[in-house]
């Protein structure tokens, strides 16, 4: 498929020598040879139905300038596709974001969305579509998202009802990682109890931020809502509140993101429209530098690499009358625990039943508690 059909070019941008810039190559006047790239990045200004949205265009190219212009010591190539603009329907847009990254998936590439509206997440799901695996989503967000009992036309309240009902289904897990309690229902939360999702909350997290890490681990598809900033640290997103992360938090995560082997795509939503204050684009800047350089350091332990170079550990269960098995990679020390499902099972989940955790859901398990992911892990298996 030929994708650049799709965009118009950026303006151009000065950069120095050593920069991130100078390893890029970036849609001013020849479209990009993406697929010499390891990282893929495009803008889009599609903001229907947005309903905080002003109906301006997003301005991303203050971010590209600070972002070209930060230093790199990695040997990475980035290539930027330059601006999708709005399809004359919502509709349009929505098609056209789905069968570029399933053609930039298929290559398997990093891709990164600056948008327009949290919807565009949906579109972005839909590229997986003929890939033949099952995925996992995780949003940065302070609420759900969802509209429990509700049937409305897609928008960013609720896109993620809609990626939920589409079929077939390729979703294998849901996580949301800095969840405000006050933003959602007790409706919501069993719903997401009931379907054995995730959620962090925010106060956890900034407690111990680690805690991100085993999810971004285990994710695919990482959706960004610039609310889920506090006001004071960021004031350019659609729907700002009080509290929130801070930037540097935000920053560690993209980086706790970017080493994923796994992760394939990352979209950075609701900006506000027209012109932001410039330490509002150098912080999405920064949350890109940072992802840039958890790419390069990237150790493909799994499922990239072979699980037959980890130590394993065993633990017997009692009540399971069968051992918790875990590995640690010597590469990184991180640790992922098994989860058995039945062989009659379709192979897609096999890339599911070995799920990152950390050393001390190790520790727990010693102590005869079985960890609250491997019961999650295994209901959704079998």
């Amino acid at each position: 498929m030929e994708i650049d059909l799709y965009f118009t070019p950026t303006e151009k941008i000065n950069f120095d020598k050593g920069s991130i810039g100078s390893i890029s190559s970036i849609y001013t006047k020849t479209f990009p040879d993406w697929e010499s790239a390891d990282i893929v990045v495009f803008s889009t200004n599609e903001n229907r139905d947005n309903l905080s949205s002003d109906s301006d265009d997003v301005d991303h190219q203050r971010i590209r300038e600070f972002f070209y212009n930060y230093k790199i010591s990695h040997n990475i190539k980035v290539a930027d596709l330059g601006i999708l603009n709005a399809g004359s329907t919502m509709r349009d847009t929505l098609m056209a974001i789905k069968e570029i990254t399933n053609t930039i998936q298929k290559k398997q590439k990093l891709l990164i969305i600056l948008g327009g509206s949290q919807y565009l997440t949906y579109a972005n799901y839909l590229g997986y579509e003929d890939l033949e695996q099952t995925i996992n989503l995780t949003c940065i967000d302070r609420k759900f998202d969802v509209e429990v009992e509700k049937e409305n036309d897609l928008n960013d309240n609720n896109y993620i009802n809609h990626l939920l009902l589409h079929q077939p289904s390729i979703l294998f897990n849901f996580s949301v990682l800095g969840f405000q309690q006050y933003y959602a229902s007790e409706k919501e939360i069993r719903f997401f109890d009931d379907l054995y999702f995730d959620y962090f909350r925010l106060g956890d997290l900034q407690k111990n931020i680690e805690k991100a890490e085993p999810i971004l681990r285990n994710t695919d598809i990482l959706s960004v809502d610039l609310g889920a900033f506090r006001f004071s640290e960021f004031s350019s997103s659609n729907s700002s509140c009080p509290n929130g992360f801070f930037a540097n938090e935000m920053c560690q995560l993209m980086k706790y993101a970017g080493v994923s082997d796994k992760l394939s795509c990352v979209g950075i939503y609701n900006q506000k429209t027209g012109k932001i204050r410039d330490v509002d684009s150098e912080i999405i800047a920064q949350m890109l530098y940072f992802l840039t350089d958890g790419f390069a350091g990237r150790t493909k332990d799994f499922p990239i690499g072979s699980k037959k170079d980890h130590y394993k550990y065993s633990i017997f269960h009692d009540e399971l009358k069968h051992d918790l098995v875990f590995h640690k990679s010597p590469k990184s020390e991180r640790w992922w625990l098994e989860v058995p499902y039945p062989p009659s099972k379709d192979f897609k989940f096999e890339r599911h039943h070995l799920i990152p955790c950390d050393y001390n859901d190790y520790q727990i398990a010693q102590k005869g508690v079985i960890p609250d992911l491997w019961w999650k892990t295994y209901r959704k298996l079998n």
